[in-house]
């Protein structure tokens, strides 16, 4: 089996020299393989990946060239990889890109037809608070048991990436891959991952309450559209 982990990068280019360093654990095993996804960004990000990536063999880059969301960002990586087995996580250093091997060990024991996703531990109580009210608010809403929707990795088969239909390009694309596995009734595997801060930058959505009450009127969005769907 191969496997393909897609790490979309927005301007992450102070994080990508630790990244890469991080992600050499992962492409000394010789069936993984990294696509980094410079997902239309407007610092360093391009000359940087063009200068190391020779040296690290196993990753590549893929650009796109106008950021259109974080979700657009990962499915052009998903589209451009070659793995029998796909996943994305972060660039921000805050989930170590080498925890994805864990994943991969699962899908050695279980086979291909299952979804793995990371759960996170280590986090402010504040952040915690948070994710279980949306947990609690998307299994209830869509009727499937939906738990720390947005930890990473997330992993799974190219036969599930290729049923998908219309993903949506956001923050959303979490909720969407998690469900779409729910709803099929895929195994669901979790295994813990420590959660830590990000090495350099701040992050793209979880900056204030502001921020995150953008987020929540999104993800409710498009969680009615989902219920939607699945109604008619």
């Amino acid at each position: 089996m191969r496997f393909s982990l897609v790490i979309p990068c927005y301007n992450e280019a102070a994080n990508l020299p630790l990244l890469l360093e991080r992600c050499r654990k992962l492409t000394k095993q010789l069936a993984v393989e990294i696509v980094l996804v410079d997902n239309g960004s407007t610092d360093d990000s391009p000359v940087v990946l063009r200068n190391l990536l020779p040296s690290y063999p196993g990753c590549r880059s893929v650009r796109v060239e106008q950021n259109q969301g974080y979700g657009f960002g990962i499915l052009a990586g998903l589209k451009a990889a070659s793995g029998d087995i796909l996943g994305w996580t972060h660039a921000d250093m805050q989930t170590d890109p080498a925890d994805a091997l864990r994943g991969f060990r699962i899908f050695e024991e279980h086979g291909l037809d299952i979804f793995v996703k990371g759960r996170r531990h280590g986090r402010p109580f504040s952040d915690v608070a948070f994710t279980v009210g949306m947990s609690f608010f998307e299994t209830l809403l869509l009727g499937k048991p939906l738990w720390d929707i947005n930890a990473q990795p997330t992993m799974f088969s190219r036969q599930f990436f290729e049923s998908w239909r219309e993903p949506p390009h956001d923050f959303s694309l979490d909720l969407y891959a998690y469900y779409q596995a729910r709803l099929a009734g895929v195994l669901v595997y979790r295994f813990p991952v420590l959660f830590g801060e990000r090495a350099h930058g701040v992050s793209h959505w979880n900056v204030n309450w502001a921020a995150k009450r953008k987020f929540i009127r999104r993800t409710i969005e498009f969680s009615l559209q989902l219920r939607k769907s699945i109604r008619t």
